[in-house]
């Protein structure tokens, strides 16, 4: 019999995930060999055939248990993705009331001490993993999203009846707040819910979700949460590349006037042409990297959490810079053509001159 002190408790955990893009590539069969570790397909909540998968399933790390300097025990995973992406997740397990949990999530969500104890995991495996890493970058972006995965609620309630009896308290949770929500907020969080069976609920907002599910159907939910964000990552990562790439050319055009940097065009104009097929290549990569073609809650839920994180925005962001630069690009060679095409003509003009003056120096 359950002692009175764990009666009424909510059980689950607290999923930190911490995605940093430390490299242009990670191969993964080398790092496999690496880490001897075996390849990792993702489970999916529903019977779907062989081809909803990944394409190339990212390789999975475990570690030993941390304490943080507060004595909460954490386990500590990471995930490495083809197209550069290492992903850290941070598990805090917890039994507790929903006042209590919603106090765990206002100290917890965000957390600068997970930023930097996974920064700091990562750092330290770099050695190791190395051979296997691309064009490893100085600088990373990073970025956070924290999962609420509840295992086990009193009276297990279905989803409707646990967003209809703590919508309030999962809003709070959500926003890492400690004092409740307007109505309207928690209004607007409480949409970007599914549910699949009656017993299961996924709640996605821009900064944390809540799932509620039996072990095989929150696995596939984390999974596609982590992959959302990952994605977030990389198209950040294209747009300030473009950014940069951009900005420099635009300062090349405003000297087009000066003559001698016009035969500079051409290179700029190859290195742009390069980096926009690179970064085309890196994008489809990273955005077909699972399908969910018979997997229609799976990929709902992809919708939902794409959208509520930023994908689709920094995504377009990324694709009208590439027209952009295509468009340069073919400023810049039209700029070097013309350069070359008054160079040939002086080039001419000087020849003229030159027999010119023979011709008249043999008349006199």
């Amino acid at each position: 019999m359950a002692s009175s002190a764990t009666v009424g408790k909510i059980k689950g955990s607290l999923l930190g995930i911490i995605l940093h893009d430390i490299c242009e590539e990670i191969r993964l069969d080398e790092l496999r060999e690496i880490l001897d570790a075996k390849r990792v397909r993702p489970d999916f909540k529903h019977a779907t055939p062989d081809y909803v998968r990944f394409e190339n399933s990212p390789v999975v790390e475990q570690l030993d248990p941390m304490v943080l300097s507060s004595g909460d025990s954490l386990q500590p995973q990471i995930k490495y993705y083809d197209y550069g992406v290492a992903s850290v997740i941070l598990e805090l397990c917890f039994e507790t009331d929903w006042d209590e949990l919603v106090k765990l999530a206002a100290r917890w969500v965000p957390s600068a001490e997970l930023e930097r104890q996974a920064q700091q995991i990562i750092r330290g495996r770099l050695e190791r993993i190395a051979p296997a890493i691309v064009r490893p970058y100085a600088e990373w972006l990073s970025e956070d999203y924290y999962i609420f995965l509840l295992s086990d609620v009193p009276e297990r309630p279905s989803g409707a009846d646990l967003l209809s009896e703590h919508g309030a308290e999962i809003a709070d949770m959500l926003r890492g707040e400690a004092i409740p929500l307007a109505q309207s907020e928690m209004q607007e969080i409480l949409q970007a819910g599914l549910s699949y069976y009656p017993n299961d609920l996924v709640v996605v907002g821009w900064n944390a979700a809540l799932v509620y599910d039996e072990p095989l159907g929150a696995a596939t939910s984390i999974q596609i949460l982590e992959y959302a964000n990952s994605q977030l990552l990389e198209f950040r990562h294209y747009d300030e590349l473009l950014t940069r790439e951009l900005a420099g050319v635009y300062r090349s055009l405003k000297h087009r006037a000066r003559f001698w940097r016009r035969w500079r065009m051409r290179g700029e104009a190859s290195r742009l042409s390069s980096l926009t097929v690179e970064v085309t290549e890196l994008v489809e990569r990273a955005d077909t990297a699972i399908k969910f073609v018979s997997d229609m809650f799976s990929a709902r839920l992809y919708r939902l959490a794409a959208a509520k994180v930023g994908v689709p925005d920094y995504k377009n962001l990324v694709n009208e810079k590439l027209r952009t630069a295509d468009g340069l690009y073919r400023t810049l060679i039209d700029e070097f053509h013309q350069s070359r095409g008054f160079a040939l003509e002086v080039m001419v003009v000087i020849i003229l001159l030159i027999e010119l003056v023979y011709l008249f120096r043999g008349k006199y």
